[in-house]
């Protein structure tokens, strides 16, 4: 299961949010358009599955663990019908609709998931570095945690948090009353409230109103939104979505992609993701890496994904380039990207030892987007062509 961390700025904080089992982010008003950070917390909410694990920051320390899960049909909501709709809010018109009203404030809380303890939420917060050392190569996320509300990291990471926070707290699961080390809980109560708000519908998330306030004429205006649309529409696993790109297990966006530096210095993947073998989970079977650009992409851009497939593969493949599928999603492509991706896309490589196989790596696609009825649609472009999708499809549906 993936796990997410959460920013807090108070014990207080964690104490309601714990107690009532759901956390809100707390965004920016907008004013009429999202903004790209706000893209990218509900790119992030849009992923989020029941059974992940989650844990929360607080002035260094941090605290868990909690587990999503399915209140109704999910683990996720809006705050309120229209939360996706980048206008100011009133609380006063709203507070009778939230599912999570914890102050004014919460006009500003658009999206909200929901929780129980797994198995506590314990009061001894475990300080970072301690973190960071218990198993040092399994922290990839947690080292760019960083001018961001939360971060979403990969089964190995998680398993980690999990490992350094029930050794830590092992004294208190081991005695028979131990209620004063873990803070307490009634998070039942409230997750039957919000489930008789939801069943009255409005609360899903749509992603449709996001997505419309950066586009024009079948392009959207920001690359985190086509990161939001891509992977909303795979975690949902919409049909010709999936059909292009594949099912994935896990989904993630701007996950680190290169040797650990000043955060903002380091290169991260657009689009992120890996499968099981069916039946066999842990077992990653194949690793999705994906490059977005907005316009059209250039030589440069098709090199920065062969980065990214190079990092995947000496990081997570251990060689084996065939575990990777890799692409390339853009308004339009230069030519010279046309021409050159069978070469600039593939790899030659040795696989296995008695015997060793050399092998070609060529698992590289084009996919041009287009936003067209509220949703992306993806196509492969194929033998060179450019002309995939007519002109009336470019026409932005508003």
């Amino acid at each position: 299961m993936a796990g997410y961390i959460f920013n807090l700025d108070s014990l207080d904080s964690l104490k309601i949010y714990a107690k009532n089992g759901v956390y809100a982010t707390k965004l920016s008003t907008p004013e009429g358009n999202w903004k790209i950070h706000h893209e990218g917390t509900f790119a992030d909410y849009a992923t989020m599955q029941a059974g992940d694990n989650i844990y929360f920051f607080i002035k260094r320390k941090i605290y868990g663990i909690g587990e999503l899960i399915a209140v109704g049909e999910d683990c996720k909501y809006f705050n309120f019908a229209k939360a996706g709709t980048p206008q100011p809010t009133d609380y006063q018109e709203i507070k009778d609709e939230l599912l999570w009203n914890e102050a004014a404030f919460s006009a500003d809380q658009r999206c909200i998931c929901l929780f129980k303890p797994a198995p506590y939420f314990f009061m001894g917060g475990i300080d970072m570095d301690d973190v960071l050392s218990s198993r040092p190569q399994a922290f990839r996320m947690l080292r760019a945690f960083w001018k961001v509300s939360f971060i979403k990291f990969d089964d190995e990471e998680n398993q980690a948090f999990r490992d350094v926070i029930l050794k830590h707290n092992q004294k208190e699961l081991l005695e028979p009353d131990f209620g004063e080390s873990v803070f307490a809980t009634d998070y039942e109560g409230t997750h039957k409230d919000i489930s008789r708000k939801v069943k009255k519908g409005g609360y899903d998330l749509d992603m449709k109103p996001v997505l419309q306030s950066c586009a024009d004429s079948g392009a959207l205006g920001h690359e985190m939104a086509i990161e939001l649309g891509m992977l909303h529409q795979l975690a949902v696993r919409d049909e010709a979505t999936c059909e292009v790109f594949g099912e994935w297990d896990y989904l993630s966006h701007q996950v680190v992609a290169s040797p650990f530096k000043p955060v903002d210095y380091m290169d991260k993947m657009d689009v992120f993701g890996y499968s099981f073998i069916p039946g066999y989970k842990p077992t990653r079977g194949k690793y999705l890496v994906a490059e977005l650009k907005k316009g059209k992409a250039f030589m440069e851009d098709l090199e920065q994904l062969m980065k990214y497939v190079d990092w995947v593969n000496s990081e997570y493949c251990y060689g084996d380039y065939e575990m990777i599928q890799a692409f390339l999603v853009a308004l339009d492509f230069d030519d010279h990207v046309l021409d050159k991706r069978e070469v600039i896309g593939s790899r030659k490589f040795t696989h296995g030892m008695r015997p060793a196989r050399s092998q070609e790596w060529k698992n590289l696609k084009l996919v041009r987007y287009v936003f067209r009825k509220g949703k992306l649609t993806f196509q492969e472009v194929r033998h060179g062509s450019q002309t995939l999708f007519s002109s009336p499809d470019l026409i932005q549906d508003k």
